[in-house]
């Protein structure tokens, strides 16, 4: 049940971002009938899982949200804005009882019951479930007097067909007959007509059905709820017990008559004015009709198959494929210090498994990457809570939301938007009054974006407001003692001063800001991660926060290259081109810094070997190579080295978990002769060249 239980928590997630997605389409306008019947199964879905745990809570209110959710979908409630700001505020709580019955939350029981109470008054739903007959057939509640119809039916005849999806979520009709034997007696009959022969027997199919005779006082609701669980994967149908009798059937009856009372479907009409209702299809075949071997014609659209694995299994034989590529590295090495001719037999073979343990790897990070949809789905909600607390109105757009990131860059991206998104709308975006006065619309505008860029993920976070109030981020940080009040600083700089730990420009500490932490959280949690964060913004047009990251934090493409006997890595992703620059291409720039001319242009010339304090005299550019590398930002530097040893997969081994963080080093890796390398933090070189030379630049001749 343990095993089981997690599963239905796993499909929870899954049900409640088609909830979240289905209602913000609703909320834009963008929904049609059938996005508002997959929110409806998806709560549905969700109730009749926690059903099946009793969790209580958790039912009730996914109850009275479905019964609002049927208003939507037969048309007698309108998806206004204050009906869909109900539904979204109602699905994240839903998402709070699913992690409180999972035991990762507590929900208050005022909030409960608020949003309960304002469900209910837009659906006008009681407030214990009731039968759902309605939802099953779309009937309309009638009243009538039933007095003269005889006694009470003794029980229930039931109908139930399981699909394949029953049994693959880890269904089984056993349980559901054992529930259904505590409500009284059972009388079941299984249909095995569509049996196929042994050859033709699929193990992943469904060809059961049962008739199930049960005699109990028990309401029909008591009897839905057994099949709360799987009402999505079956055929069920259930009836008054009463409406098929058996005993009383006169022998002169013809074939006809007994085809209709051997269907336990076949109710006899009365004669009562109701309106037109379609009755549902009669089963395929009854356990009580005459056995025959029946002539089945299926078919079925192809599904994707799936399996759940643990993830840690996933990170284990990532790990294995990390050490593979490590002694693949060393199995090259063994081969050249052996002096072998590149023509040998060796040699192709050890091309062979570079390129099968290169497949190897890709599918392992395709086993790992994940859409950041999730990720973007989340932040629809801190969107929300901030634009209530702050009386803002605020829409939110994603944008690459089918972008694929490696999960551990994945995990710890939700901390950092969730500080950037939170900080757009309440620092970004200015008040409707305001908006309105500067002749903006009222609905403030937050967007996440993503997109591959040279081999890294770029995320940015942008909002349509006033922009960075750049006079008053400088005065704030020469108040708190972060600057020198007669600092010269330019708009990047103080953007940048955003950054700085302990600093806020809130007037007054609040739940959202002003406690002085936040935005230098975000710097040193996407710094972790490898990656980069820079600010740009445009007076009265708003402010954007790019973040760029690896793809994965697990391997990558590098040139090896030697810089004063030292072995380093350079990222492929970051180079444009290598070359051996000529006297007349490199140019000083004031005492101790060169630039290079390339295509051109003027490009930064850093000596690496010195930067990194491998040697203290300047190397001679012409005596070497130079890399010419890119930015995030589309800034170029030229780094030299003394040489070009191999290109080459490399595994990526955090320094900050083995050492410490060192100025210029991104990471580390293990080469093949057993040594560590350092691998190059490419952007750091150009973001502080582009920094020191930029402003001369424009005079260089």
């Amino acid at each position: 049940m343990e095993t089981i239980r997690q599963t239905f928590f796993q499909e929870c997630e899954e049900q409640l971002n088609e909830t979240e997605t289905g209602l913000l389409a609703l909320e834009i306008g963008e929904a049609d009938s059938e996005t508002v019947n997959a929110v409806f199964r998806a709560v549905h879905s969700i109730k009749g899982g926690a059903g099946a745990f009793k969790y209580e809570r958790l039912v009730r209110f996914a109850h009275v949200f479905e019964t609002a959710l049927d208003g939507l979908r037969n048309g007698a409630l309108e998806a206004s804005p204050a009906v869909m700001k109900t539904m979204l505020r109602s699905a994240d709580l839903l998402a709070d009882l699913v992690r409180e019955a999972r035991g990762d939350a507590t929900v208050e029981d005022e909030r409960l019951e608020t949003l309960r109470g304002a469900l209910a008054g837009l659906a006008e739903a009681p407030s214990e479930p009731a039968t759902q007959e309605a939802d099953a057939f779309a009937f309309q509640p009638l009243t009538l007097c039933l007095d003269d119809l005889g006694p009470p039916a003794p029980g229930w005849r039931i109908f139930f067909r399981p699909t394949a999806d029953l049994y693959r979520r880890g269904n089984e009709p056993a349980r559901i007959l054992r529930e259904l034997a505590e409500l009284g007696d059972l009388d079941v009959a299984c249909d095995a007509s569509a049996l196929p022969l042994l050859d033709a027997f699929d193990p992943g199919g469904a060809y059961l059905a049962w008739t199930i005779d049960l005699t109990t006082s028990a309401p029909r609701e008591r009897v839905e709820e057994a099949f709360d669980f799987v009402v999505d994967d079956c055929d069920l149908r259930i009836a008054p017990l009463a409406a098929a009798p058996e005993s009383e059937t006169p022998e002169s009856e013809t074939p006809e008559a007994e085809t209709q009372n051997a269907d336990p479907f076949a109710f006899t009409p009365l004669s009562i004015d109701l309106p037109a209702i379609d009755a549902p299809p009669a089963p395929e075949a009854s356990a009580r009709a005459p056995a025959r071997k029946p002539e089945i014609s299926r078919t079925e659209a192809p599904v994707s198959q799936t399996i759940r694995v643990d993830l840690e299994r996933v990170d284990r034989l990532a790990n294995l494929v990390g050490e593979l590529v490590i002694n693949q590295a060393m199995l090259s090495q063994s081969i050249v210090e052996a002096g072998l001719p590149r023509a040998s037999k060796a040699f192709d073979d050890l091309s062979a498994l570079e390129q099968l343990t290169r497949e190897i790897q890709d599918g392992i990070m395709a086993i790992r990457a994940q859409p950041v949809k999730p990720l973007f789905q989340r932040m629809t909600r801190i969107v929300r809570e901030v634009a209530d607390a702050t009386g803002k109105m605020v829409r939110l757009k994603t944008e690459g939301e089918a972008t694929e990131v490696d999960r551990t860059v994945f995990e710890k991206l939700a901390d950092p938007l969730t500080h950037l998104v939170r900080n757009a709308v309440d620092h970004g975006l200015e008040t409707p009054g305001d908006r309105a006065a500067a002749g903006k619309p009222e609905h403030g505008e937050v967007r996440l974006s993503a997109a591959h860029r040279s081999g890294r993920i770029v995320i940015d976070v942008s909002d349509d407001g006033k922009g960075i109030d750049r006079a008053r981020v400088k005065a704030k940080a020469i108040e708190q003692d972060l600057i020198a009040p007669d600092a010269q600083l330019s708009n990047a700089e103080i953007d940048n001063l955003l950054f700085l730990p302990g600093f806020s420009t809130a007037a007054a500490v609040s739940d959202i800001s002003g406690r002085g932490v936040g935005m230098d959280v975000v710097k040193s949690s996407i710094q972790s991660l490898g990656g980069r964060i820079s600010v740009s913004s445009r007076p009265g047009l708003g402010a954007t926060f790019s973040l760029s990251l690896p793809l994965t934090l697990a391997v990558l493409d590098g040139m090896v290259v030697k810089v004063a006997d030292q072995t380093l890595v350079t990222p492929l992703t970051t180079i444009v081109e290598t070359l051996r620059p000529k006297a007349k291409d490199v140019h000083r720039l004031g005492v101790d810094q060169r630039v290079l001319a390339d295509r051109g242009a003027f490009v930064p010339l850093i000596d690496i070997g010195r930067e990194m304090g491998f040697r203290f005299t300047p190397a001679d550019p012409q005596s070497g190579v130079v890399i010419i590398v890119e930015g995030d930002g589309g800034a170029r530097c030229a780094l030299m080295v003394d040489s070009i040893l191999d290109q080459r997969q490399v595994v990526i081994k955090s320094l900050e978990t083995n050492y410490q963080q060192v100025q210029g080093v991104a990471a580390a890796t293990i080469l093949g002769d057993g040594r560590v390398a350092l691998i190059l933090d490419v952007d750091r070189f150009v973001a502080g060249a582009a920094a020191c030379s930029q402003p001369p630049l424009a005079a260089v001749s």
